[in-house]
């Protein structure tokens, strides 16, 4: 292999390599143990380990039924068999197929060209469900229409924008108490859990019912009653539930515990070649106008689709959706702020590129400027709001440290863009298991939750709970959020009234909450242009060392400042607030 390791030494010498800081590039803050097919092989890790999102996210969002138009009349006012409708909801997922694809191509590419980060982007996991299920509504049955719905995130992209711009998104990040933060995560994961085991975008393993609020179900969807329940002989007997359960749920988990790159894609894949043939019992191609039309699209297997009902279909008349539009807005800045910053913080300590004082890492400010824009540009597209994936760290433990990495996932976004009739004709029984997978990987963070002070426990459990239980993840927050402040509040004016002679006995316990920020809230790049420096935009953070001189060695990684970080409670307190996902 003597000839990669040349063409990883002239790759460094050249200015690309000076660019991404590669190992042997002369930059003084070069990153040791980057190489550039190092950090190809580790791009590809990462799509593998985030592809999924390309099927996910488009069944997701289609149920939405976005700009089509429901004429169902009394009978069928959800337009549930109805096929015009149907149709053209299904032209809407291979919409959302291209826009998905396209959209993290395009993020993922500039966030390694411009902020030299080894993370990748995408629509974001939990926003897309708030966005389908609680905003828009199932078959637009919701509090404002699609086109509202993507103003809104539209505006959001923007303000996040000026947010990072000007530094007050670190600030935004910090003010929400640390249980809350923790809880958001595993109350969306509960809530992805849910979905995953619904008809409409999972296994078919629960539905509503009226004398509960859920019923175990599992039952074709055929047999189902007007209430959606199935019959007590018929439950559990639905073979695309089976087919989920075992070839898209415990084969994947087999695969991610041995470590297999590309386990959940593989689950996806292997569900779906099942359910494509049309003479099977499974078959997603079912013999009717609907399942006709979707079969002629998969048989071109590559083909570009051309967005035609998604794009740019902005709405800003919006002066009948006041309220459910600026809750819409805030619900989903604040995920997108808590769900970004979680993610690039832990993707970049893994990466070994904090600086343990200003607990900030380099090209930060750019990183999350190519995050706002790239939100806008996806609501442009008719998708619901990007965000860094805590898959990128797949290509990290393959050794990525560099923007590459991400230009790497980026490219083979794109070209997947080309294969939109094979991702559009992935079932749901295929993708159901998967939600359940992220749910579970997003419970992480409960363990974190300080449950010995009831002030920071409860509302962390009210938080977890509202979410799945309501279907709404603003619900959730708002109740945890409200439930925090007056809890704390009346302890607060007891303590202040009693002269401090009534407090809690173990408040001493309570999770530290401050609105100060370490570091201070102004960005790295203001301070220095109001220190005079005329290339203010240039960063000065510590050099980061890390040893790894041969790619596939095991990997250590080092700092000059590593012993303060460990011994720094602010940092401490900061790893202790990062979001699992």
């Amino acid at each position: 292999m003597g000839w990669v390791h040349k063409f990883n030494a002239k790759v460094a010498k050249s200015p690309v390599g000076r660019w991404f800081q590669l190992d042997g590039s002369g930059h003084p803050k070069e990153r040791k143990g980057s190489y550039f097919f190092t950090e190809i092989r580790a791009g590809v890790a990462s799509f593998f380990a985030m592809a999924y999102i390309i099927a996910v996210n488009a069944s997701i969002v289609s149920d939405t039924g976005g700009t089509c138009v429901c004429n169902g009349g009394p009978n069928d006012p959800l337009c549930a068999v109805n096929e015009e409708y149907l149709l053209c909801a299904a032209e809407v997922k291979r919409d959302l197929v291209t826009a998905t694809a396209a959209i993290s191509a395009l993020s993922s590419f500039c966030m390694g060209l411009f902020a030299n980060l080894p993370v990748s982007l995408a629509p974001g996991m939990g926003l897309n469900a708030y966005f389908a299920y609680t905003v828009v509504g199932p078959n637009g049955g919701g509090t404002v229409p699609y086109s509202v719905a993507l103003t809104a995130i539209f505006v959001e992209g923007w303000v996040f924008f000026a947010l990072a711009l000007f530094g007050m998104r670190q600030w935004l990040a910090r003010a929400i108490p640390r249980s809350i933060k923790l809880a958001t995560s595993v109350g969306i994961g509960l809530f992805l859990t849910l979905i995953g085991f619904t008809y409409s975008e999972g296994i078919g393993l629960l539905t509503g019912a009226t004398a509960t609020p859920l019923e175990l179900a599992g039952c074709v969807e055929s047999l189902q009653g007007a209430d959606g329940t199935c019959p007590d002989g018929a439950k559990m007997r639905n073979p695309t539930m089976w087919i989920g359960i075992f070839c898209g749920g415990v084969l994947t988990v087999l695969l991610m515990m041995y470590r297999v790159k590309g386990a959940i894609i593989a689950g996806i894949l292997l569900v779906s070649i099942i359910s494509w043939p049309r003479t099977t019992s499974v078959t997603y191609f079912p013999y009717t106008t609907v399942g006709d039309d979707a079969f002629d699209f998969f048989k071109k297997v590559v083909d570009f689709h051309q967005i035609t009902k998604t794009l740019a279909v902005q709405r800003w008349d919006i002066s009948e959706y006041g309220a459910q539009f600026g809750l819409a807005f805030i619900t989903f800045l604040y995920v997108d702020i808590l769900d970004c910053t979680g993610t690039l913080y832990s993707m970049a300590r893994f990466a070994d590129v904090i600086d343990p004082v200003t607990e900030d890492f380099e090209g930060s400010t750019i990183a999350y400027m190519v995050d706002a824009i790239s939100i806008s540009i996806g609501s442009l597209l008719g998708t619901p709001p990007v965000t860094a994936f805590i898959e990128s760290g797949a290509g990290i433990s393959e050794g990525g440290r560099t923007g590459l990495t991400a230009m790497t996932t980026g490219l083979c976004f794109f070209i997947s863009i080309f294969f939109a009739p094979i991702f559009a004709s992935i079932p749901p029984w295929a993708t159901g298991c998967v939600l359940v997978l992220v749910g579970s990987m997003m419970m992480k963070a409960v363990t974190e939750i300080n449950w010995s002070y009831l002030g920071d426990a409860i509302p962390a459990f009210v938080t977890i709970a509202v979410m799945p239980f309501t279907y709404s993840i603003a619900d959730g927050l708002i109740a945890g959020i409200c439930l925090y402040i007056t809890l704390n509040t009346l302890v607060w004016l007891i303590e202040v009234a009693s002269g401090g002679r009534i407090v809690p006995p173990n408040k001493a316990e309570k999770d530290h909450w401050t609105w100060r920020v370490p570091g201070g809230v102004l960005p790295p790049w203001m301070k220095r242009l109001f220190k005079g420096r005329k290339d203010f935009w240039r960063d000065d953070t510590p050099i980061t060392e890390s040893i790894s001189d041969i790619p596939g060695d095991e990997k250590t990684a080092r700092t000059s400042s590593k012993d303060t970080a460990r011994d720094n409670p602010q940092v401490i307190a900061l790893q202790s607030q990062e979001k699992p996902i």
